[in-house]
This record gives structure tokens, sequence and C-alpha cells, in this order.
């Protein structure tokens, strides 16, 4: 489902430079259309999208390797693209709660389960309104059984462990519960809204000096002049300093540091006999431990199983090589529907985010005492660069892959604004 595009030739001088092609630097080069001002999008990857990104894993199945719910649908910018762009968007209620296949998690235990999980958020939230920035994890109830399975849920939901998310960064997401699809994938529809920008694929930034009047950027494709530049990229990339800044930008590098990008992966396994089983249906054990998975059975009625895996139990997946994710799904879901559905399971695709060069992780959440660094990075350095984009979580229970755009369309128009104001003075 990746777009062919021709990568264009970079130029050697540009009134405005967007390092990053996914959602937060494709909606800011829209935003700067017409403008009158010249505009490149500089994108390391030979695709657009980013963590947004959408394979024909098979003649029958279609794939987000990357986000694929349009959270607070309500709200989220991309479903008005969608329509413009002639996306079916699908409203069916998500699998997470209800539609629960076989008896690896019993209704009863089910019921149980949420209670302690909606007693957790309560918690959570109670201790957000005292101001108090401590780890989630001190909102578990000591002793409670369903305390790792409700760890597991935030590797899904936040990409890490709760002992390493931020309380106040969780309250301050704001989420209004609905959540939407993109039937042919909410990667190509970021690849169909980016095909009308100007991008230099195959471009890989490793340098931003800002030390002279205009700033100059270093890619792998050579050097090119720029007024003003929007950095796009994931938090990792600034904090392991992938991309470097000259003179430097400590407060920067320290504040993408405490907004990391967790580890959230899926796969995907095509099914035989697929019409045996429900649609949209979703399957999870009551496992009573943090290194499980949650699998969705037949998404859009496709024949296939898709499997969830975050936190510190992805890393491990993915440190153990090409597959391991989708062995380790096979052999949990057999645990689950008994050894006959091995044969009917094959392996077609699995992301490895944090393998990735240019994600190093999936999206990111604030650390323990860091949720003010958002604002840190967020804030733009001497008129001139901005910053924008670097996921962050959806905390709907099995919400994945927040996109960038809707939660940081403040910070690049803001920046876009400012860049208007410079071409009228």
């Amino acid at each position: 489902m990746t777009m062919k595009l021709t990568a264009m030739s970079l130029p050697s001088s540009v009134d405005v430079a967007i390092i990053g092609a996914g959602a937060a630097g494709l909606g800011a080069a829209h935003a700067l259309a017409g403008s009158g001002l010249s505009v490149i999008v500089l994108e390391a990857r030979n695709r657009l999208g980013g963590r947004a990104w959408t394979v024909q894993a098979s003649p029958e199945v279609t794939f987000d390797v990357g986000c694929g719910w349009l959270h607070s649908a309500d709200n989220n910018s991309f479903v008005a693209i969608a329509k413009q762009l002639d996306f079916e968007v699908n409203k069916d209620l998500p699998p997470w709660r209800e539609r629960a296949y076989g008896d690896a998690f019993p209704k009863a235990e089910r019921d149980d389960f949420m209670h302690a999980m909606d007693a957790f958020y309560q918690r959570l939230w109670e201790t957000a309104q005292k101001g108090q920035d401590v780890p989630a994890s001190f909102s578990l109830e000591p002793g409670n059984r369903w305390n790792p399975m409700i760890d597991a849920i935030s590797t899904y939901i936040n990409g890490c462990e709760l002992k390493d998310m931020s309380t106040l960064d969780w309250d301050a997401y704001e989420d209004s519960d609905l959540n939407w699809r993109v039937r042919r994938g909410y990667g190509a529809l970021i690849a169909a809204y980016g095909a009308p920008c100007p991008v230099a694929l195959n471009c890989n930034v490793t340098l931003i000096d800002h030390s002279d009047q205009r700033i100059r950027i270093e890619t792998s494709q050579g050097t090119l002049t720029a007024d003003k530049v929007i950095v796009t990229v994931p938090t990792n990339l600034i904090a392991n300093e992938a991309i470097r800044f000259s003179p430097p930008l400590p407060a920067k590098v320290d504040a993408a540091a405490g907004l990391p990008l967790g580890v959230d992966d899926k796969v995907t396994l095509a099914l035989d006999d697929a019409e045996a089983f429900p649609k949209e249906g979703n399957l999870r054990g009551a496992t009573m431990r943090t290194d499980m998975g949650t699998y969705h059975i037949r998404p859009f009625g496709q024949p296939c199983i898709e499997g969830f895996f975050g936190g510190s139990f992805a890393r491990e997946l993915e440190d153990a090589g090409d597959g391991a994710i989708a062995a380790q799904s096979i052999e949990e879901i057999a645990g689950f529907l008994g050894n006959d559905i091995r044969r009917k399971l094959k392996p077609l695709y699995e992301s490895r985010w944090a393998h990735d060069p240019f994600a190093r992780g999936s999206y990111s959440h604030a650390l323990p005492g860091h949720a003010g660094d958002r604002a840190v990075l967020a804030a733009p350095t001497d008129g001139r660069l901005f910053f924008a984009g670097g996921c962050r979580r959806s905390r709907s229970e099995g919400a994945r892959w927040r996109h960038a755009v809707f939660l940081q369309a403040k910070i690049w128009s803001t920046a876009c604004d400012e860049l208007h104001r410079g071409q009228r003075n």
C-alpha cells in the first residue's frame, strides 16, 4: 500500500525546511501551502508517513504496521481529510472490551478485571488532581491479583510499564473515547495526504547549524540552507543526537530524553478456515502476567489475526530477531485455543519499531517527573527553529499509535503563523 513517489532533488536554499514526513511534518507542509514561501520536507525514509505505514501483507490482508486508529475521532483532523481523499472510515465499536472469543478469559473474570482497572484509573486521576507527578504504578492497589495485567494494558497504551509513566502526563491527555479506523489503512491515508507535498526522500538530516543568519542543514544528499526549520522527528532521535544541533541545544535534548518513545509492536498472521471465527473478535487470556499479547481476530473481516505487544516484552521479542513476535503470537494463541490452531496460522508481517533507525520506538510517554518536558520541547528557539511531532499515546483501553498531528496541531500552526508574519515583515 505504499505510494511510489519520485524524490525531489535537494534545493540549495529554501524559506522553510521541514524535517520528517510523518503526520506532523506533512501537516506543516499543508499549512504552508499557498503562503508564497518555498518549502521542502526532508524525509530519511524512501516513503511518506513515518510510523504510519500500510502494507499489503497478503492478497487478502491489508495491514497497518504502525498506527491504525483515529483516536478522539470526533476531533481528529484526519477524519475530514479521509473524507476529502475518499477513504472509507469505519465507525464500528472497537473490540477491546467487548467481543471476547474463546474461554481463555471467562466473562466473570473479565468483569472482575475491568472493575479493578477502572478503580486503578480512578486512583490515578485522583493522584493527578493533587499535582503529584509520580510513577503511575503508585496508583496500583497493593496485592491486587490483576496488577500484572493492568500493567500489560499500559504497555499497549503507553509503550511502557506503569513504573515509567508520568501520572500528570497521563492526565493531560484529552480523549473523547471515540475510535474509528480507515479501511484502506491509516498509513495509506497519510501517504495520500502527503502526495502533493514537496518532499525529498532518502534524505537523512544529521546536523542543523543555526549559528548564522541562515540555518545550514547537512543531509545524506548534501547541504541546504533555510530561514526557518520545523523539526518533527521522534523524540528518541533528538535525545540520542542522531540529529545534532550547532550550537548545541541541551534543554531540547534533555526534554526529549524525558519523553522517550516506548515500544509497541504488531504482527499479522494469516488465518485458514477464517469463516469459522468471528469478525472483529478479541482474544486475551487471564494470564496474570505483564509479558503477554492481545489479539484481534479478523479485523475488517479479513482472514487474519493481529497481535499486539508492548513495553519491555516487545523490546525483548524484537531483540530475539525477525519472526520472534509471530512465533510468540502463535504459541500464545495455541495456549488459548488449542494446538490445532497452529496449522491454521501463518506469519505474514510484523513490526520492529525499536530497531527502526528513524523511529527507535513507537510513541512517546513522559517519564515520572517529566510531564513539563512537552512544553520545553515544543518551545521555538530564536523564532527560527520549531519542534513538533513525536507521537503520543492514547489512554483508551487498548488504544494504540496515537497520531502526532492531532496533538501537535497548535504547535506547528503557531510556527506557521510566525513564519507568515516573518514573511510579511
